[in-house]
């Protein structure tokens, strides 16, 4: 062991104990002696039937165990496949495992010593096992639970090689045995060396040469000991502390290491005790991990990554490192890598024109069943320095914007709301809570509306009357509403206000594009779904996809009231204009766009019946993008129109289906009403929820006098000297926003005295 200047020797003091005492009698002496030989006998006796039960147990599990001189001839462990929907592979966990041996002298002292404070900081001085530990092993066993960790370097050694995966007290038993045979049967150093030469380190990597070669593109005995670090630290975990997939855990894990090795330490084969310095793990800590570009043999990187964590979660890591598990998924391979070179490209023309973004992502998915199509997670999954592109940005939390207006009217309608519901939209001051600010939306272009219809409100996208829905309906029924579209990352209410519907909270981009599959199958959930089927290394089947009926959210006029107005080019086009990317040529397919007001998060999500397909361009350092260029229609736009033309080519054009309680009817163009003026249009609704009357909340015909102006009282009624005027009237959604609505009137229309009918009543020919 190396004795380097960061590393304080401890020493060991011996106190040597004494025994004393007197005995103040012979007679004692001797009863004490009987007694002392009886229990000796006993125990004498339990020492040799322990012994001849033991010896017995040893041959009867020794009988059928591999010989420990497989250690240095060893066999290819099972290997864990991983398909596509057709049966193309798609990643070999273990097939094409990347193994380069070293000698322990060729590995540097601060791997050894960080190995040893991680995984077994006694091993120079046990047998091959931590007694304890093993009996609490056996114990959670018996008690139901699987097998703790804990195990010392031989027995992970043994595990590693010769052993299943399977978590009994029968294995158990094996592994201690094969550990004390090796222990008898090699040194120490020797042990050392094949551990680290078989540990798994992520990846297709096993063994520190490989590993070191895959993160750090050098020679394991270059390494620091921060990378030395954090190479010691990826055995106990290798899948939940990947650097590649998860660099904020494997960092917080190398540097749990480091004080490891601050605080317990390591012993030497002479059996002193060394330590790092607090001040040399301190600005180890401190240090930034490089890790050299990373290209394995892998097809869509990061929905393999995303199936491995599944697996891992619901079987354990050994068993999907090593067990040869045969998992069938859902990814649609051939179109899934037509949508990857559709993103770099798209990505990196908008680069190109001065967008000031460096990345995008996109999910497809089957909405009949929930099944990804695709997982594209970055533009490249291997290219970190520059926009870390292993971060699999469709499951990361980002902004949605507009994009989750939907989930906010799809919550009115299930309040009776309709297509027709009149919104004002005027500047409009909200409360912003106890101790904050009033809340003042925008709208995107500045500008104020007036009357607009729920459809057109959300059909182009506006603001404010979104935010005053919100208002209407309540935050906490948004909230269930996502809930039950399968979003579960808004879970704390108390972090959100009426901006909620315009992207103030955090979602994935897999969350957003399932909840839109509700839309798209005509308000039914399905819980997303990426694998079909596993099967064990002896081809049992361990699960496998049945189509599932899911759960119904909303009913099929709610839905197809949302797909409706989203498909509807006529209504969007004051904001989108007639030549759109939301538009396809040859089809039906309903889109909504979203970006947040910093320009950091761009999104465009739409569908058909039968796909939803889900699209985001920005930055993962979360810098804005270049808001000139930055709009609705470009960005992720066009990246969607692309992909989805793709997909569906081959496929005939499929209309939504429309349900049999919605109807249509001829309602007045600016009140949402039964025709009052010449101004008329067709809109569908929910049977039950259509307008029943013809008396208006927005059209007043008043009786004028015609001398004063003045509402006319009774008596110049009697006289006739009256006329009949029709005004507009437009009431606020609740009393306190009148004001605002009676502010955006008076500055639209100033001098039309249609919108200002009179407020006061004549008192002409009152006797």
């Amino acid at each position: 062991m190396s004795n380097r200047s960061y590393y304080s020797k401890r020493k060991r003091y011996h106190i040597k104990i004494r025994p004393s005492g007197n005995l103040n009698a012979q007679k004692k002496l001797n009863v004490f002696l009987v007694v002392a030989t009886v229990i000796s006998s006993l125990a004498l006796l339990f020492l040799v039937g322990g012994s001849i039960i033991s010896l017995v147990v040893f041959a009867y599990f020794s009988k059928d165990l591999p010989s420990p001189s497989r250690l240095t001839q060893r066999d290819m462990t099972l290997s864990t496949k991983i398909y596509d929907r057709y049966g193309t592979i798609l990643y070999d966990v273990y097939g094409e495992e990347n193994r380069t041996l070293v000698s322990l002298d060729q590995v540097p002292q601060e791997l050894i010593q960080a190995t040893l404070a991680a995984e077994d900081a006694e091993f120079y001085t046990h047998q091959g096992f931590d007694f304890m530990g093993n009996i609490r092993g056996v114990v959670n066993i018996m008690r139901g639970g699987g097998l703790q960790s804990g195990s010392t370097i031989t027995q992970q050694l043994v595990k590693n090689v010769f052993l299943s995966t399977e978590q009994t007290i029968k294995r158990k038993i094996k592994e201690l045995i094969l550990t004390l045979q090796i222990e008898k049967r090699y040194s120490k150093d020797e042990i050392l060396q094949m551990y680290l030469n078989e540990a798994p380190y992520g990846g297709q990597s096993w063994g520190v040469e490989s590993a070191s070669w895959m993160y750090f593109q050098k020679n394991s005995s270059q390494l620091t000991l921060s990378e030395c670090a954090l190479l010691a630290g990826l055995t106990q975990s290798p899948t939940a502390y990947f650097p590649i997939n998860h660099p904020e855990a494997s960092l917080a894990r190398r540097n749990y290491v480091l004080y490891l090795m601050e605080t317990r330490g390591w012993l030497d084969s002479n059996g002193d005790r060394h330590f790092v310095s607090a001040d040399a793990a301190q600005a180890v800590k401190e240090e930034e991990i490089k890790l050299a570009p990373i290209r394995q043999s892998i097809k869509a990187p990061h929905f393999v990554m995303y199936v491995k964590d599944l697996l891992v979660e619901r079987y354990g890591e050994e068993l999907v490192e090593r067990g040869g598990l045969q998992v069938t998924t859902s990814l649609d391979l051939p179109k899934h890598q037509k949508a990857q070179e559709l993103v770099e490209q798209k990505v990196t023309e908008a680069q190109e024109a001065g967008f000031g973004l460096s990345n995008g992502a996109l999910l497809a998915l089957d909405p009949k069943t929930g099944q990804i199509l695709s997982m594209v997670g970055s533009r490249d999954y291997f290219e970190s320095e520059k926009t870390d592109g292993n971060v699999n940005v469709t499951t990361s939390l980002r902004q949605p914007g507009s994009s989750i207006k939907p989930l906010t009217y799809a919550a009115a309608f299930k309040q009776g709301y309709t297509p027709a519901t009149l919104l004002m939209d005027a500047q409009t001051e909200f409360d912003g809570g106890v101790g904050q600010p009033l809340y003042v939306p925008k709208n995107y272009d500045g500008k104020f509306r007036g009357p607009v219809l729920l459809r057109r409100a959300l059909a182009n996208s506006i603001n404010v009357p979104a935010v005053k829905t919100l208002s209407l309906v309540g935050i906490d029924n948004l909230l269930q509403t996502a809930r039950d579209f399968g979003i579960t990352s808004l879970n704390d209410p108390s972090r959100y206000g009426l901006s909620l519907t315009l992207g103030g909270g955090e979602v994935s981009l897999l969350e957003m594009v399932d909840a839109y599959g509700v839309f798209a199958s005509g308000g039914v959930y399905r819980q997303p779904t990426a694998i079909l089927e596993v099967k064990s290394g002896s081809g049992k089947v361990l699960e496998r996809y049945y189509p599932r009926a899911g759960s119904r959210v909303l009913t099929e006029g709610q839905a197809y009231l949302i797909s409706n107005i989203l498909s509807d080019n006529q209504a969007r086009v004051e904001e989108f204009g007639w030549n759109t990317p939301l538009r396809l040529p040859d089809r039906s397919a309903a889109a909504k766009t979203g970006t947040t007001d910093d320009i950091k998060d761009n999104w465009t999500i739409g569908y058909t019946p039968s796909l939803v397909i889900g699209v985001w361009v920005g930055n993962n350092d979360n810098s804005e993008m270049n808001r000139k260029l930055v709009s609705g229609i470009t960005g992720a736009a066009p990246i969607w129109n692309s992909a989805i033309r793709m997909w569906l080519e081959e496929q005939s054009p499929e209309e939504f289906k429309r349900p049999e309680d919605i109807i249509e009817i001829t309602i007045d163009a600016l009140s949402g009403e039964l025709p009052q003026s010449g101004n008329t249009r067709l809109e569908i609704f929910v049977k039950g929820t259509e307008p029943q009357t013809y008396e208006s909340q927005v059209y007043k015909t008043l009786k004028i006098c015609r001398l004063d102006g003045k509402i006319a009282n009774q008596a110049c009624a009697d006289t006739g000297e009256y006329e009949e005027k029709q005004f507009i009237v437009f009431k606020a959604e609740r009393p306190e926003w009148q004001k605002y609505v009676d502010e955006w009137v008076s500055k639209n229309f100033p001098g039309d005295e249609k919108y200002h009918p009179p407020d006061q009543v004549s008192h002409l020919y009152e006797s």
